[in-house]
């Protein structure tokens, strides 16, 4: 195997994996809203590189299931870091699962 096709069948990964390990320290060492947010922009990054076509090591399952799974965890990590910061938010959505 060439090293341009060994390049190419890595694609973006190597780049998604710096942020995700960049992400999970700014998580640990400086805040958890920063962290998750940006770990939260790191998959929905790849969600859309998996979109675009660029797929390499991301690409696991369909094209379809992995823009849908990666797009919604990146949503979901980005809305959970901004409610970490807003309580009246936080408030509003807690009592929505209240009993």
């Amino acid at each position: 195997m060439s090293q341009d096709t060994e390049r190419e069948s890595w694609g973006p990964y190597p780049i998604i994996l710096a942020g995700a390990v960049i992400g999970v320290g700014v998580t640990y060492f400086i805040d958890p809203r920063w962290g998750g947010f940006a770990l939260g922009a790191v998959v929905m990054v790849a969600a859309a590189l998996r979109f675009a076509g660029y797929a390499g090591q991301l690409a696991v399952r369909s094209r379809k299931t992995d823009v849908l799974t990666l797009g919604l965890f990146g949503f979901v990590l980005v809305l959970t870091s901004l409610i970490l910061g807003n309580d009246e938010l936080k408030g509003i959505i807690l009592s929505l699962f209240a009993r």
